[in-house]
């Protein structure tokens, strides 16, 4: 019998350290977590009395994308983020209150884009966009009061609602890492003087702000690393008390999809204060909480289309694009803080799986919804199907205000995280993609570390290092849960040692310009059991989770009629540069996997590697590099039901195939824009 892939997590830690393989130049070792008692002289780390973090993040822009990642950023920009602010009536320049020139404002809108479209610009070092960028960062600055508050006033029954702030506050910071413009200290200081100022009752009291408050609590820490002033630690535990309560252990504080992907985070981000591990315990524990019984798919998320309903769990249902970016975020987050491979593993299977089929292969346009098992996506009403009321299955460039304006950040926010730094002066690759960084490690040497590889595609990724001359560091890599006969191989000379998955390789040496160190990481097929949903199946293959091959149909319709009803497009703008998009199967789509039990999983399915393709985007049915051919039948009566959905997966005891055994091939779920990822089976 097939066996069910579970990834865990452990709550209380120990630093496990194993001495494997030493040489005159390199002390090799496997570790839990690196040792967060050093202290980076080169990079900013938590001042007491902040725990201490297991990773450093670098300024952004110190990281630069290559191969497939690049190309989606190149995309991006070129794309619906790239230039939402000629189109998006919320970032009109006329009279736009962020830009303090009239008083239309997108609330949450405007620092929303800037998240994505300010990161980008920093990482592809894009003046024009950096300038853009300057030009509502700069407005921001500008607008602050005598007292203290910036931007936009914005009351919601007589109390001040700070969330479109907290999202600027995250802006600006990046602004800083790449400018140090100084001007950003002296806001946020003052700023946090007059949310001081603030009684309780009129503090984080509005629905948004107050599920989301643990986003002012970072901020806050960030602030604090800098300064150090006393009285950010008194307005972190003014805002924790504030915040909605996430530590809760059978319920949540609320079921919208994008809060719980985005707030789970905030007792562990209260954590690094309180030093109370019942708060770090608390986010593993939501985490698992809504996927216990929402989360019963592949790819990382949890069925919520706009919120959690009992009743609702198939995989049909789905997650909106912000949450996708929003729980990569929030494992991004959690992997500093904690160290835990658990966040890079979670953060690669929604962004190798979920996030980019929720965007047309040019990234031009989006859908609202994206579900597991998702086989029509027009422009119809589905409510009460999913939780939404509206055309929220079309990919259009207007496709809700929130996911067009926040769907930015998730690629810019992922290649920040590729290579980080350590509290021992080291450099950490947890989260794996093609990138070239610039660390300082030992007692401050800049040195270039450049990963080669087409993961999540392929096994092997390649580390050159870059230096002017010899210098001491060590270097972690994570080594995958899933995989089995790990091998690192420094400089053609092969590590004769055991590696430990699910825990980091630390490599110590001298290094010297021109050092390579190759991790080959074997991927292996696995599967998970979703035993509530009909027992269905997932097929997984490393980080990949793999979807039935649907012929998908493209529609090209109208961007204007099939808008959502609270977009707004710019006067002069051109929505027949912007079409929308309905998807509909060309081809047939409601088979059960055919699986023989008594195999084992390589002999049911047989893994294919393809063409890489030309163009270097891996995400779409045409050009996957990878395919499982497999056996399948058609389930007799699983169609599209009366809400104009894929069925929910039929009962198990009543499900009929017919006679025929066809072959069917299974390509990687974020490629799928029309998927089954959660298979029923018929058992050989």
């Amino acid at each position: 019998m097939f066996g069910i892939k579970m990834l865990g997590c452990t709550l209380v830690f120990s630093l496990m350290t194993i001495p494997i393989f030493s040489d005159e130049k390199t002390k090799v070792t496997v570790v839990d977590r690196p040792n967060i008692n050093s202290v980076n002289t080169s990079y900013r780390q938590n001042k007491k009395p902040l725990l201490p973090q297991n990773f450093i993040k670098l300024p952004v822009g110190a990281v630069k994308p290559e191969g497939w990642i690049l190309k989606l950023l190149e995309l991006q920009k070129e794309g619906l983020n790239g230039h939402l602010g000629e189109i998006s009536a919320w970032l009109d320049k006329e009279n736009n209150a962020w830009l303090g020139t009239g008083t239309d404002y997108g609330w949450e809108e405007v620092p929303y884009w800037l998240k994505g479209y300010g990161n980008m610009a920093y990482i592809l070092n894009d003046k024009k966009m950096i300038d853009e960028t300057r030009t509502w960062l700069e407005a921001a600055i500008q607008s602050q009061r005598e007292d203290g508050y910036f931007g936009p006033y914005i009351e919601k029954n007589g109390k001040p609602d700070l969330w479109g702030n907290m999202i600027m506050i995250w802006c600006l910071q990046s602004y800083y890492e790449y400018s140090g413009d100084e001007r950003v200290i002296g806001l946020m200081t003052n700023y946090f003087k007059w949310q001081m100022s603030l009684a309780d009752d009129q503090f984080l009291k509005d629905y948004w702000e107050n599920s989301r408050g643990g986003d002012n609590l970072l901020s806050i820490y960030w602030l604090y690393n800098i300064t150090g002033d006393a009285f950010l630690l008194e307005l972190a535990e003014k805002t924790h008390r504030n915040t909605a309560n996430w530590r809760q252990r059978s319920t949540l504080p609320n079921w919208h999809n994008v809060n719980v992907a985005q707030s789970f985070r905030e007792p562990a981000s209260w954590y690094m204060l309180s030093k109370d591990s019942a708060d770090l315990m608390a986010t593993y524990n939501v985490h698992h909480l809504i996927r216990n019984t929402f989360g019963q798919v592949p790819g990382g998320m949890f069925g919520a289309d706009e919120n959690a309903r009992m009743g609702y769990i198939d995989p049909r249902q789905g997650t909106e694009t912000c949450g996708f970016v929003e729980q990569m975020a929030s494992d991004e987050i959690l992997l500093l803080m904690t160290g835990d491979p658990f966040w890079a593993e979670h953060c690669e299977n929604v962004a190798f799986n979920s996030y980019p089929a929720s965007m047309m292969p040019d990234l031009k346009s989006l859908r609202y919804i994206t579900s597991p098992n998702h086989t029509i996506s027009d422009a119809k009403n589905h409510h009460p199907g999913i939780d939404n009321r509206g055309p929220f299955l079309a990919m259009n460039p207007f496709s809700s205000r929130c996911c067009q304006h926040n769907h930015g950040q998730g690629w810019p926010y992922f290649i920040e995280h590729l290579v980080m730094a350590t509290p021992d002066n080291g450099i950490a690759a947890a989260i794996y993609g093609a990138c070239k960084a610039s660390v300082k490690v030992g007692d401050g040497k800049l040195v270039e570390i450049v990963e080669e590889t087409n993961y999540p595609f392929e096994e092997s990724i390649k580390f050159t290092v870059h230096t002017s001359g010899k210098v001491v560091f060590p270097l972690y890599l994570r080594i995958p849960s899933w995989t089995k006969n790990p091998s690192v191989i420094i400089n053609g000379k092969k590590v004769m040692a055991d590696l430990v998955a699910g825990k980091y390789v630390r490599l110590e040496r001298e290094w010297e310009k021109g050092d390579q160190v190759v991790l080959n990481i074997p991927m292996n097929l696995y599967q998970s059991v979703w035993h509530v949903n009909q027992d269905s199946r997932s097929i997984h293959y490393g980080p990949l989770t793999f979807s039935l091959k649907i012929k998908e149909n493209y529609v090209k319709v109208g961007s204007v009629e099939t808008a959502i009803g609270d977009s707004k497009w710019q006067k002069n703008a051109d929505p027949t540069k912007w079409p929308s998009y309905e998807i509909y199967p060309a081809s047939d789509w409601n088979y059960a996997l055919v699986v023989e039990d008594s195999l084992p999983l390589e002999q049911n399915f047989e893994v294919i590697r393809t063409m890489w393709p030309s163009d270097n985007q891996p995400f779409t049915v045409e050009t996957a590099p990878i395919e499982i051919r497999a056996k399948g039948k058609k389930l007799i009566g699983w169609s599209i039901d009366n809400h104009g959905l894929t069925g929910e997966i039929p009962i198990k005891e009543s499900q009929k195939f017919e006679a025929q055994t066809n072959n069917i091939t299974l390509i990687p779920m974020g490629a799928a824009r029309l998927r089954i990822s959660a298979f029923p089976v018929f058992h050989e």
